[in-house]
C-alpha cells in the first residue's frame, strides 16, 4: 500500500480530515428556489428481480422536489472506487454520498475525504442497530450504515433433532454439542481460515472486546485481550477434539460438506442467509435449516460484525443536511434493499423473501436478522489499512487448519500486521 504522508498525531489528522469547508465545492451555486442537488455513487448489484436503485431514488425525487438525487452505479471493484473518490474529491468533482465498506471508512477518514456529520447523524441514530458505530471514528460520525453482517448461527434443525441436541446458548454448550455430533460423524461448525480476519474479530466483539480503538492521539491494538483469548481457546479446544471441520468458507469442500449432511451448522455472517443453502434446493434436505442468534460469548446477547457497508458524506458536499435526510430515507427502505441481497442495517425488519422462507422452512429469517442487528456491538471499528492485515491472518489460519499452529497464532499474526499497517500509514499505535 502506498505510504501516505499524514500528520504526526492522529488528533491532528482527524482534525484535518473533517475540514470540508475550504473546498470550493462547498460554495452553493443554486439560485433561490432551485432544488438542492445530491449525487450518490453506489455498488449495489441492481440485478434481475431486484428493486432497482433508480426506481427507489425516483420515489424520493417525486416526493421531494426540493432535494433531487442522482444515483450512479459503480461497476468496478471496491478498491477502484476508493481511488476514484480520492481523485475526484481532490479535483473538486466528488459525489456528495458514496457507499463504502466499513473497513474502508477509517482510511478514507484519515485521508481527509469524509465530512463530519455527527449532529445530523444523531437525528437518525435510533433507526439503526450497532452498525451505526462503524460509521463513527474518534467521536465523529461520517454517514449512516446501509447493510450489516452480524454473526448469526445457521443450523440444520432436522439433524439437530435426530442427534438430540439443542441450539447452544453458551460456549460450553456449543463445545458439548459439537462433541456429541462429531461422535456421529456430523459437525455443527467449521473453522474457516479464509474468513478469520473478519470472522474472529467479530467473535471478539461478541465477547465484549474489540481489536482496535483510538486512545488519545494513538490507535490501540488490543489482540491480547481476555476476550480475544477466550475466542482463541474456544476454537482451539474444538480443533484439538476434532469436533469441528477445518474448511475454507469459499471452497467447493465447504459447499459439499453442507450438501452431503456432514456440516450441519456454522457461525456465519447474516448476509450468507441469501445464498448459503442454494445447493440444497430441490434435494431432500431443502427447508431443514434455520437461523438463530449466536451463543453467548460472555457479554450476553451481543454479536459482532462481519462485513457490510455504509453511505458516507464526502468532503466537498455542499448540502450535508439534505444529503443525510436522503441517506436516512434510502437506508430505511428495507424491503427494497433486501431485494438487492442486503441485510439492511436499519432496526426495522425487512420482509423475508419467498426463496429464503422456502430454504429456511418458512421461518421469518429477516426478523431474526433484525434482532441480530439490535445486538450488534456498537464499539467495533477497523483500523486504516485493515486490508493489509487480512492476508497474513489468513495465511496463519491455514497453517492452524493443517495442524501446524494454534489459533492464538492467528491473533498474534493479526497483531503484528496491524502495527505494520498503521506504521506504513504514518499513524501512531500502541
Amino acid at each position: 500500500m502506498r505510504k501516505i504522508a499524514l500528520a504526526v498525531t492522529l488528533t491532528v489528522t482527524l482534525a484535518l480530515a473533517m475540514v470540508g469547508c475550504a473546498n470550493p465545492q462547498d460554495k452553493k451555486t443554486e439560485q433561490k428556489g432551485d432544488p438542492v442537488k445530491i449525487t450518490y455513487i453506489h455498488r449495489l448489484p441492481d440485478g434481475e428481480g431486484m428493486t432497482k436503485v433508480a426506481d427507489i431514488v425516483k420515489r424520493w425525487n417525486d416526493a421531494n422536489p426540493g432535494i433531487q438525487v442522482t444515483a450512479t452505479k459503480f461497476d468496478g471493484k471496491a478498491q477502484a472506487l476508493a481511488v476514484k473518490l480520492e481523485t475526484d474529491i481532490k479535483a473538486n468533482a466528488g459525489p456528495c454520498l458514496a457507499q463504502l465498506s466499513y473497513n474502508e471508512i477509517p482510511e478514507m477518514y484519515v485521508k481527509g475525504l469524509l465530512q463530519d456529520v455527527t449532529a445530523e447523524a444523531k437525528k437518525y441514530q435510533k433507526n439503526y442497530g450497532g452498525a451505526f458505530g462503524q460509521m463513527t471514528l474518534a467521536g465523529k460520525t461520517t454517514g449512516l450504515p446501509q447493510d450489516s453482517g452480524p454473526l448469526v448461527y445457521l443450523y440444520d434443525a432436522k439433524e439437530f433433532k435426530a442427534l438430540d441436541i439443542k441450539v447452544p446458548t453458551t460456549l460450553d454448550e456449543f463445545k458439548a454439542a459439537a462433541a456429541k455430533a462429531a461422535a456421529k460423524g456430523k459437525y455443527i461448525a467449521a473453522f474457516t481460515p479464509d474468513e478469520t480476519a473478519y470472522w474472529l474479530s467479530a467473535q471478539t466483539a461478541a465477547a465484549g472486546g474489540v481489536w482496535y480503538k483510538t486512545e488519545g492521539d494513538k490507535w490501540k491494538v488490543n489482540l491480547d485481550s481476555l476476550e480475544a483469548q477466550k475466542v482463541a481457546k474456544f476454537w482451539q479446544d474444538m480443533i484439538d477434539a476434532k469436533s469441528v471441520l477445518t474448511l475454507d468458507r469459499w471452497s467447493d469442500a465447504y459447499t459439499k460438506a453442507i450438501a452431503d449432511g456432514r456440516l450441519i451448522g456454522n457461525l456465519s455472517a447474516a448476509w450468507e442467509t441469501g445464498f448459503a443453502l442454494d445447493g440444497l434446493d430441490g434435494t431432500p434436505r431443502e427447508g431443514q435449516w434455520r437461523v438463530a442468534q449466536i451463543p453467548d460469548f460472555g457479554a450476553g446477547a451481543k454479536t459482532g460484525p462481519d462485513g457490510g457497508s455504509g453511505v458516507a458524506v464526502m468532503k466537498g458536499c455542499a448540502h450535508p443536511a439534505e444529503a443525510m435526510k436522503f441517506n436516512d430515507w434510502f437506508n430505511t427502505q428495507v424491503d427494497d434493499l433486501a431485494t438487492q441481497g442486503l441485510v439492511p442495517a436499519a432496526v426495522q425488519p425487512a420482509k423475508t423473501p419467498a426463496k429464503m422462507a422456502r430454504q429456511f422452512g418458512g421461518q421469518d429469517v429477516r426478523a431474526v436478522l433484525a434482532q441480530a442487528n439490535k445486538n450488534l456491538s456498537q464499539d467495533f471499528i477497523y483500523i486504516p489499512g485493515f486490508s493489509a492485515v487480512v492476508p497474513k491472518t489468513t495465511e496463519t489460519a491455514a497453517k492452524v487448519a493443517a495442524g501446524n499452529g494454534k489459533v492464538a497464532d492467528v491473533f498474534a499474526a493479526a497483531k503484528t500486521s496491524s502495527f505494520q499497517a498503521l506504521k506504513s500509514l504514518g499513524l501512531p499505535a500502541i
